[in-house]
């Protein structure tokens, strides 16, 4: 289960823009003054993307004084000290073909309130996180301000979701993302379907939009904070102050595996039950059971085979990543920026400052939302104003109904 999200990180240690024209307008000419040199903007959809990004990107990335002096100041900061917005949220939860379970929490009222067309905004939190994480709640309530329905996929284990298996997700897992996106496309078959992933949940994502291709149901995705190159991220999160944020996600795993130990009583072969009980770091928990229930050889296996850099060039779907270069647990190396710069579905935003899932930047510095939410509603919006005229990016929507019809589900 490895690989990364800091937002959880640290909470564990406390349990007006211009509108463009629309999408599939192109550009063709663009100058510096279309952003702000302070800022790196590249991509193979850089020139169709950027016009919906205008007023965000034209200004110089301004990070909050003192906290933003160093990366890891703002990413404890962030975590710490973020606001969370308060929501009240209705809990569905979803048993998946393996018999496993994860949970989806979805805004309350919204199933009465929003028309069933209304967009639909699903949320992939990092390693360990949950709709309770300040990140995540902030992107949520700025969507539904908006008009947008937002689900929050809070995979096994997190977010208190049940384990009924012996079983958790992984960096390499994309089964639960197969269901959990052909279930909310059955459940509001009107309306596009988007995605943003943070951290672990961007890679996942990513992934997912690469293995779908063609096929994929999203009209759209956001990337935050993604580590990319597992390999490269497991190499930066042995150095240093690294140590802290590793020591606190092994914590955090272990706390959510001892909860459900009894599952893994009898696991026999190369598990290592003990080792991931008591792990010290996410590689230890990672050695001990994820690579052995995904079927890895080793953990570098599992890091090199689980790594979302290989899916861009296979990206069909609109794009948009977002980085900070300076972030401790996705190190900026690791970014394709060669396949994203070729890819015509992508774009790269890359923040000078950030640390990981802080950005402590923008008109809510310190404490509100980080700087990159209107950045990707700007983002979201403007796909969906092109989705809605020009007709959404998906299959057989008979297909997405008859395949979720085999999923089981109860709301509490």
């Amino acid at each position: 289960m490895a690989k990364l999200s800091l937002g959880s990180t640290f909470s564990i240690f406390h349990s007006r823009h211009i509108r463009p024209p629309l999408a599939g307008c192109h550009v063709t000419e663009m100058t510096v003054a279309d952003h702000h040199p302070s800022l790196e903007v590249v991509g193979g959809a850089r020139d169709r993307f950027l016009p919906s990004l205008h007023t965000n990107l034209r200004l110089p990335y301004n990070p909050f004084p003192l906290i933003a002096w160093n990366r890891h100041v703002e990413t404890i900061f962030a975590s710490f000290f973020r606001s969370i917005p308060q929501v009240r949220l209705r809990r569905e939860c979803l048993r998946v073909k393996d018999g496993g379970s994860v949970a989806l929490d979805w805004i309350s009222g919204d199933h009465r309130r929003l028309p069933p067309d209304s967009p639909v905004l699903i949320l992939l939190p990092g390693l360990t996180g949950g709709s309770q994480d300040s990140y995540v709640r902030h992107m949520l309530t700025k969507a539904n301000g908006k008009g947008w329905r937002v689900v929050v996929f809070n995979s096994r284990g997190c977010g208190e979701s049940p384990v009924t298996t012996p079983q958790f997700y992984s960096a390499s897992f994309l089964g639960d993302t197969y269901e959990v996106v052909k279930h909310v496309g059955a459940r509001y078959p009107e309306a596009n379907l988007y995605a943003v992933g943070w951290s672990l949940g961007a890679n996942i994502l990513v992934r997912y939009l690469g293995k779908e291709s063609h096929a994929c149901p999203l009209s759209g995705a956001v990337s935050l904070c993604n580590p990319f190159n597992l390999v490269i991220a497991d190499e930066d999160f042995h150095k240093g102050f690294n140590n802290v944020y590793d020591k606190a996600l092994a914590r955090a795993l272990c706390k959510i595996f001892k909860k459900h130990a009894l599952l893994f009583e009898d696991m026999g072969g190369e598990f290592n039950i003990p080792l991931a009980a008591n792990a010290k770091s996410v590689r230890d928990f990672d050695e001990g059971l994820t690579r052995v229930s995904f079927g890895f050889k080793s953990v570098d296996d599992y890091y090199s085979n689980s790594s979302s850099c290989d899916s861009i060039k296979h990206v069909k779907r609109p794009l948009l990543c977002i980085q900070a270069e300076n972030d401790p647990i996705a190190p900026s190396r690791a970014i394709p920026r060669e396949d994203i710069e070729e890819n015509p579905n992508c774009m790269l935003i890359v923040t000078p400052k950030g640390g990981h899932l802080g950005w402590v930047a923008g008109a809510e510095a310190p404490l509100g939302a980080p700087w990159t939410d209107p950045v990707v509603m700007d983002f979201l919006e403007y796909l969906e104003r092109g989705a809605s005229k020009t007709g959404k990016f998906l299959g057989d929507s008979e297909a997405v109904q008859r395949s979720s019809g085999e999923l089981h589900h109860i709301e509490v």
